[in-house]
């Protein structure tokens, strides 16, 4: 299974992670530069290596994160994490329309909800997952 998720992963960074990883560093350093906005910074690079390489990995929620996160994430959606989202859903649609893309089209939706509420989450391997925490 690991060598699946090798291959799956390089060519999702061939085909679209590279272009996705852009969008949440370019995020991140207009988050580093508002200076109040450097927690959204932050969780926008975690989240851009996650893009990079997803296969293998998910994310859950962090036991710690409280009532912080929540209202970080809601100012997070209004700000950034539409454009985001949107971007995996724009990527996914023609990466559905050739069948070897489907399997990157279905990651790409699968980053859509970690896009739209990057706080009190945190990436972990697949193996792992929920029962791991």
């Amino acid at each position: 299974m690991k060598v699946f998720n090798l291959l799956l992963n390089i060519l999702w960074l061939v085909f679209c992670g590279f272009w996705m990883a852009i969008g949440y560093l370019i995020a991140a350093l207009i988050c580093f530069v508002l200076i109040i906005t450097i927690p959204f910074g932050i969780a926008s690079l975690r989240i851009a290596g996650f893009v990079l390489w997803p296969f293998g990995r998910t994310t859950v929620d962090r036991p710690d994160a409280g009532a912080g996160s929540f209202i970080g994430n809601v100012i997070w959606v209004i700000f950034a994490g539409w454009w985001l989202a949107l971007g995996h859903l724009i990527t996914s649609i023609p990466l559905f329309l050739s069948i070897i893309g489907i399997p990157f089209g279905w990651a790409n939706l699968k980053l859509i909800p970690i896009s739209l509420m990057p706080l009190g989450r945190e990436v972990v391997p697949s193996d792992q997952g929920f029962a791991g925490r």
